[in-house]
């Protein structure tokens, strides 16, 4: 069982401290993401457990082995990097099999894992090819398919796809979920792009400043984000948040809009806050994903249209800033056009100002 375990794990480079004693627990098959902005600490901890890194405190199992002081090879794990990092004169079938030569596996075994590996990752007919002849993808396959034929307890990934194309990403985002499913081992994967981090994790381990901010599954972090920081990271476009304070039961924003809130709050009449809301939970009347029954109206001038083919992203101006919206069914919409908006009561987000935390029901 290829558990991974992280106790108070430190990270300093003298006196500077870039991973803070953080706790994880990832489970045997799980497929887990450390996802923040750059200088979050994810790639440092990444390396920790591959043994790349020393850790300055704390103890990191895999397994039921503490592999603190256990060098990389013998922590049976193979990473994927960024770059590829391929043999440029090796044949595809040759990268593959490398490292299993090097160990010394008789060469029968290594043609069968090979061979095995090429199969799940489509790379048969590129087997005699050279990198230099391959495509981003083709590369990024071949990456993987080297650290498929190792059989390792765990695979990690550092930012794999940044160097690939829009579409690239998308295929090879495909690609990895399917190589989970088939190869059923415990995955850590790096990214600073919360898309890769929703659409591929079974939980997301959110960073920042060497401190785990939250984690949960990818519905989890999105619907409870448990801070302000949380909640303007995940999601595409992010929430929108605007300062208010609390008077009489409701939100009231710097323009004077009083946005009723859920009753139960632990919040006190005069609170600061910070009011959330995500784009698709403010909508022209009529194009919507929620029931508009009971919903705050609002009338606006748009200020930017961005026509996105099935959606629309609106911009307008409210709480003294820029808020995003999302009309569904689109039509042209000009700079300046005044529409009614409808504000989903129903999916407020509501933080303490002063923390930045939430405040929950």
């Amino acid at each position: 069982m290829a558990q991974v375990r992280l106790d108070k794990v430190r990270k300093s480079y003298g006196k500077l401290e870039t991973v803070h004693g953080i706790d994880l627990e990832i489970a045997h098959n799980e497929f887990v993401v450390l996802v923040g902005p750059s200088g979050c600490g994810k790639s440092t901890t990444l390396r920790m457990i591959a043994g790349l890194e020393e850790i300055s405190g704390g103890t990191i199992s895999i397994g039921d082995r503490v592999v603190n002081d256990l060098p990389p090879r013998a922590r049976n794990i193979s990473m994927v990097f960024q770059s590829y990092a391929l043999y440029p004169h090796m044949t595809v079938r040759d990268n593959l099999g490398f490292g299993l030569k090097i160990a010394n596996m008789p060469p029968a075994e290594i043609d069968k894992r090979v061979t095995e590996a090429a199969e799940i990752l489509g790379l048969g007919p590129y087997m005699d090819r050279l990198p230099a002849n391959l495509s981003g993808g083709q590369r990024q396959r071949v990456a993987m398919g080297r650290a498929i034929v190792r059989n390792p307890d765990v695979f990690l990934f550092d930012e794999p796809l940044s160097n690939l194309d829009a579409k690239l990403r998308g295929q090879m985002r495909v690609e990895i979920k399917k190589l989970h499913q088939r190869v059923k081992t415990t995955v850590i994967y790096v990214t600073h792009d919360q898309v890769e981090a929703m659409t591929l994790a079974d939980r997301i381990v959110i960073m920042r400043d060497g401190h785990i901010e939250q984690v949960g599954t990818p519905s989890e972090v999105f619907e409870h984000p448990v801070n302000t920081f949380v909640a303007g990271f995940i999601g595409s476009p992010p929430m929108n948040q605007l300062d208010a304070v609390v008077k009489d039961g409701k939100a009231v924003l710097s323009d004077g809009v009083a946005v009723p809130l859920p009753s139960g709050l632990a919040v006190g009449e005069g609170q600061q806050i910070v009011l959330g809301f995500r784009p698709e939970s403010l909508a022209p009347k009529g194009h919507s994903l929620h029931t508009e029954d009971g919903a705050l109206t609002i009338s606006r001038p748009v200020t930017i249209a961005e026509p996105l083919g099935t959606e629309t992203i609106l911009f307008v101006e409210m709480g003294g800033k820029d808020v995003q919206g999302k009309m569904l069914n689109p039509r042209v919409v000009h700079p300046g056009e005044e529409l009614t908006f409808t504000l989903d009561l129903t999916r407020l987000h509501v933080f303490d100002r002063a923390s930045g935390k939430s405040v929950r029901a």
